[in-house]
């Protein structure tokens, strides 16, 4: 594949995960204004607002998934490098490759059992939200997803092109 195809293969991706943070930030200005009107329902109409703890909790878990799949695209995510770069190089390689394997994994076991919790649950209902408990499932299996996809092009890259920076 030429650089051509690799340049439109990190567009594409980049444009991935640029889209789930703009979910994940448009979620939690949502969130901002939801506990807002908890303080105002609860301290001015002296009525607290019972579905804002369901939905916050629905929210909480849409940005933290959508965000660990964007750190693993960026790079931002927490990890311990320190021991594997004073290593020497072809072990530093060797467990750079690894711990792309071991993400690529991990992330197809979330997407899989995210879908398995989806269809588990998808019949229930979040109290007092009435909406399907399945999509409390929903970004652990898309996150796994992505994380599957970013992972996949690290690993193709640190094989036939080098490691990414």
């Amino acid at each position: 594949m030429g650089s051509s195809g690799q340049g439109l293969s990190d567009r594409v991706l980049d444009g991935l995960a640029q889209i789930a943070m703009a979910i994940a930030s448009v979620l939690m200005v949502i969130l901002l204004f939801i506990f807002g009107w908890l303080v105002y329902g609860r301290y001015v109409l002296n009525a607290t607002p019972t579905w804002v703890e369901q939905l916050s909790l629905l929210i909480v878990v849409w940005i933290a998934f959508l965000g660990a799949a964007v750190g693993i695209r960026r790079r931002t995510h927490l990890s311990v490098d320190f021991i594997r770069e004073a290593m020497p190089a072809p072990l530093r390689g060797f467990c750079f490759l690894l711990a792309i394997v071991a993400m690529l994994f991990f992330g197809l076991v979330m997407a899989w059992q995210g879908y398995v919790m989806f269809e588990r649950t998808a019949q229930r209902e979040i109290p007092l939200l009435g909406v399907s408990e399945g999509w409390r499932a929903v970004p652990v299996s898309l996150s796994g997803a992505l994380i599957a996809l970013f992972c996949l092009d690290d690993l193709f890259k640190a094989i036939f092109a080098g490691k990414r920076d």
